[in-house]
């Protein structure tokens, strides 16, 4: 990493600035007197209104850390000006950068991109919307120096709906099996990280990405600092209901063994049953001298097994479809576009 000249005491807060991208993941080393840089990403989807905002917030914040900062800013192929707007941030401040991807594919999926251009020797994630403050920056920093690879800020009150709510929990139980408990439900997009784990999943290409899965294949020195989280500045969440699902699945199916265990766990306890049932019917033949009569016991018995077939051959059916996607090769992103200053650089 290419470091600002001069001296520090004299200019305490520059922007970082970049030289051509490097061959390896991991940043060079930082002299012992010099506060570790940041990278500050940012997914981007239909957030024009809030991007100058955001900018503006985040540069009085990072002035004051002492460091040198950057802050990368990925549209997701946003419906708005949003790309227009991360063209025109670009050109009057010299330590924002962006990039544009090709079409929509995702929160985590843009984070991937821009947290693979960050320069930086930590990084920062949030949100765009303005949910997760700036201001609270500091206090992950702080926590990390205590020794930790990664830091989270969990809300002290999220401000979404009922809905979002629930998926966000289906979310978490879905990342226990992957963290733990205890982490995972702390887990947030507000986040800082050592930029070493990136050496972790560097070689990583599937389209189905999960950020904090990814940092578990690094670390395992995780913390959280309760953090305030704002209502959104404007306009609607454009994370859905759906997709929320949609994630909690991808990760429950794409990085861990989960349902397979519990699809062996229902077909040894539907065996169970039906040793049970068997049993059942023997006695009542030796007792009695009659079987068990009625097609509705039959009936019965016959559907219980059939779905308890049909839900573990759905859930090998969605690791050999995952199997089959990853096998094809596809990306978990391409970019269309950069801003000037991110093709100079690299």
């Amino acid at each position: 990493m290419r470091r600002l000249p001069g001296n520090r005491a004299e200019r305490p807060a520059e922007p970082l600035k970049m030289g051509p991208v490097s061959t390896s993941s991991t940043p060079a080393a930082t002299p012992a007197s010099a506060p570790e840089s940041l990278s500050v990403v940012v997914p981007v989807y239909n957030s024009e209104a809030i991007l100058p905002e955001l900018v503006r917030r985040l540069e009085a914040v990072l002035r004051t850390t002492g460091r040198l900062f950057e802050v990368i800013l990925v549209d997701d192929d946003s419906a708005d000006g949003s790309w227009q707007t991360i063209v025109d941030l670009s050109d009057r401040y010299d330590f924002v950068y962006g990039q544009c991807l090709m079409r929509n594919f995702g929160q985590h999926n843009a984070l991937l991109a821009g947290i693979r251009l960050a320069k930086g020797d930590l990084i920062v994630t949030l949100d765009d919307d303005l949910q997760h403050p700036p201001e609270e920056i500091p206090k992950l920093l702080a926590k990390l120096d205590d020794g930790f690879d990664v830091v989270y800020g969990t809300p002290q009150q999220e401000q979404h709906g009922f809905l979002r709510d629930l998926a966000s929990r289906a979310t978490k139980l879905a990342l226990r099996s992957a963290m733990g408990a205890e982490t995972a439900q702390k887990v947030s997009a507000y986040r800082v990280f050592r930029c070493a784990l990136r050496d972790a999943f560097a070689g990583y290409a599937s389209p189905y990405v999960s950020i904090d899965v990814l940092l578990t294949w690094g670390t395992k020195r995780f913390s959280s600092v309760v953090v305030r989280h704002d209502a959104r500045h404007s306009g609607p969440s454009n994370y859905t209901l759906r997709k929320l699902v949609v994630h909690a699945l991808n990760m429950a199916t794409g990085f861990s063994v989960l349902p397979l265990q519990l699809a062996s766990l229902v077909g040894f306890g539907f065996t169970v049953f039906g040793t049970c049932v068997l049993a059942y019917v023997l006695g009542r033949f030796m007792i009695q001298g009659t079987s068990v009569p009625g097609f509705p016991f039959l009936a019965s018995v016959i559907a219980i097994f059939s779905g308890a077939q049909l839900f573990a051959i759905g859930i090998i059916g969605e690791y050999l479809a995952r199997m089959h996607v990853r096998a094809m090769g596809r990306p978990a992103y391409s970019v269309r576009t950069a801003t000037t200053k991110e093709r100079e650089r690299g």
